[in-house]
């Protein structure tokens, strides 16, 4: 699979897909890996026009956000689609009277009745056929920002109908990775997760032969540390859902900032940055620097690394993906070079945060046993959440289930959601049982 943001200024960036939803079929050649990182698309169908965008997760962070990068730019973006998951109509109604989208759906069938009669006669899909219809919808870019596994489905039938596609559910890559991969072809998937987006950019400015994985030592991804920085896990036990969603730099989803508190969130990140890079596991480090201004980094053979620098604000990288190849002006504030500022790099604590180590296993057995990881993990956060799982036990019970995992392959989507749906039953199991 050829890396994200492919092209470079300096290169041609591929056009997009037409509309008529031609699919992808086979992998890329083991040769696309060893060209030209950084492609994406090449501007809206017609250059005169703004750029079509359909958003997944409107409600959620990454969705309101990127609905105000394109609100502030009208003359270069347009909503075509908005898809929610239903359990926030009236946010979803004024998104809709405010864009003006072609279509809408949402995931809760439920919520129908009370949305159509909010936005009067935009035409309005529901259920997971619903979702995947709007994902396909002709559009110049879909931004897919649903959270978890639920995201795979919406990622398959974008990538299906040659869409490109600004990846923000990292669950989406991670689980279905092979199938993902194979869709997706060269220049397809442009990452929204600020790490990612960094790495991409360290990449891009590498030199003007472009992204050439021989010639990078290693990437390094950072890590704010969540709440809980600099705390031995024996300090981790009394801690409470409050806490934990206290994140000390990211205004994020509650998941992914429960996620960040674990480092679970940082194990997905290592196993995406292996799947879009083509860099082995034991090329990628994980630093822990609290500011989070420094989004990730890439050493390359000579010595030299290349850091990716701006004020933590999810933002930029939603711009960038949104206007690929061209940057967004005035898309987040940057760093006030007349300041003094201090920036700390910390080595991560294995021990009280196996969450990575165990990422980095998983993704290296790679078939089914990522989507276990996924799913095992989603099963316990929400059972943290309700009180009836202690905070260690997150990751630890994530363990458990991956261990007795017998990984297979991932290559169809069937054999993605049995193993998704064996974890999930698992890790229930796991938590109703009563502690030893």
């Amino acid at each position: 699979m050829q890396t994200p943001l492919a092209g470079g200024p300096a290169g041609a960036v591929p056009a997009a897909p037409p509309s008529t939803g031609a699919v992808p079929t086979g992998s890329a050649a083991a040769g696309d890996a060893q060209q030209a990182a950084l492609a994406g698309p090449a501007g809206p169908s017609r250059p005169d026009e703004p750029r079509s965008i359909v958003v997944l997760g409107s409600t959620g962070s990454i969705g309101t956000q990127a609905l105000e990068v394109i609100e502030r730019d009208p003359a270069r973006f347009r909503v075509a689609g908005l898809v929610a998951g239903g359990g926030q109509i009236e946010l979803l109604a004024r998104q809709v009277r405010r864009f003006r989208p072609e279509v809408v759906a949402v995931a809760d069938e439920r919520a129908v009745p009370e949305l159509r009669e909010a936005i009067g006669p935009v035409p309005v899909l529901a259920g997971p056929e619903g979702v995947a219809q709007v994902a396909a919808w002709p559009c110049d870019l879909v931004l897919n920002g649903i959270t978890g596994a639920v995201g795979l489905t919406s990622t398959l039938a974008a990538l299906s109908a040659g869409r490109v596609l600004a990846l923000a559910n990292k669950e989406s890559l991670i689980i279905g990775g092979p199938l993902v991969k194979r869709l997706a072809g060269p220049g397809r998937i442009l990452p929204v997760d600020s790490e990612h987006s960094a790495l991409a950019q360290c990449l891009w400015a590498a030199g003007p032969g472009g992204y050439d994985p021989a010639q990078v030592r290693r990437l390094v991804v950072t890590a704010s540390g969540g709440p809980f920085r600099g705390r031995g896990r024996d300090e981790l036990a009394d801690v409470t859902p409050e806490q934990a969603l206290k994140h000390p730099t990211w205004d994020m989803g509650t998941v992914i900032t429960l996620n960040s508190a674990t480092l679970v969130n940082k194990g997905l990140e290592v196993i995406e940055a292996n799947l879009l890079f083509d860099i082995p596991f034991d090329r990628i480090t994980v630093v822990v620097h609290p500011q989070s201004v420094v989004h990730s980094m890439v050493e390359f053979v000579d010595g030299s690394t290349i850091a990716q620098a701006s004020p933590p604000d999810m933002r930029l990288p939603i711009s960038l993906t949104l206007g690929w190849p061209s940057r967004v002006p005035g898309a987040a504030a940057a760093v006030d070079w007349t300041k003094a500022h201090t920036w700390t790099f910390e080595p991560l604590d294995d021990e009280a945060f196996p969450a990575v180590a165990l990422a980095r296993h998983v993704g290296a057995e790679g078939g089914t046993a990522p989507a276990v990881y996924n799913a095992a993990n989603e099963v316990c956060v929400a059972a943290f959440l309700g009180g009836r799982l202690p905070f260690p036990g997150i990751v630890d019970t994530v363990a458990a289930v991956v261990a007795e995992h017998v990984v297979t392959p991932a290559d169809t989507v069937e054999e993605v959601l049995a193993a998704d749906a064996w974890a999930r039953a698992r890790a229930g199991e796991l938590v109703a049982a009563p502690a030893r």
